[in-house]
C-alpha cells in the first residue's frame, strides 16, 4: 500500500512539470500586420448566410453577373433544365403541352406562386436562390410559351 501512496504521488507530480512549462512565457506574443492578417484570412468563415426574406427581395440580376437581370431562357438553362428538361419528381417538361395544359389552365399567377413559393414535388425558387422574382416569372413565361 505505501508504494502505490509512492507511485501516485510521483505520476502526481511529473504531471504538474510540463503544465508549468507551458506557463513560463511572460510577454505576450506580438504579431506582425501581414501575420495578423494571414491569421484573419485562416479563421474567417466560409461564404455567407443568407435568409430566404432576403432572397425574396434580391433585386434583379443578383446573381447574373452581368449587373441586369437575367432572361427566362437564361433562368432556365441554369437553374431549371435539370428537372423540367428530364419530368424529374414530376416536373412538367419543357415543349410537352399535355404537362403543361392543366397547369396553365389555373392560370400565370398560380404558376408564378408555384415557381416562388414552391408545390408539391419542387422546392421554393427552384434551387434558384440568387434569382429574382421577376427572374422566376420570366423562366415560368418561357417554359409556357414553349409548352403550348
Amino acid at each position: 500500500m505505501k508504494h502505490l501512496k509512492a507511485i501516485v504521488a510521483i505520476v502526481a507530480l511529473t504531471g504538474l512539470f510540463p503544465v508549468a512549462g507551458c506557463s513560463s512565457e511572460k510577454e505576450e506574443v506580438k504579431l506582425s500586420a501581414a501575420q495578423e492578417e494571414a491569421m484573419s484570412k485562416r479563421l474567417a468563415p466560409e461564404g455567407e448566410l443568407a435568409l430566404a426574406s432576403d432572397v425574396k427581395t434580391a433585386p434583379a440580376g443578383g446573381g447574373g453577373g452581368g449587373g441586369g437581370s437575367r432572361s427566362g431562357e437564361e433562368i432556365y438553362n441554369a437553374k431549371c433544365l435539370a428537372c423540367h428538361a428530364s419530368g424529374a419528381a414530376g416536373a412538367p417538361k419543357l415543349g410537352a403541352v399535355d404537362d403543361w395544359k392543366d397547369r396553365i389552365a389555373k392560370g400565370m399567377d398560380v404558376l408564378y406562386d408555384s415557381a416562388i413559393n414552391g408545390f408539391q414535388g419542387m422546392v421554393a425558387r427552384g434551387l434558384c436562390n440568387d434569382c429574382s422574382d421577376e427572374e422566376l416569372k420570366a423562366s415560368v413565361d418561357y417554359m409556357v410559351e414553349k409548352s403550348q
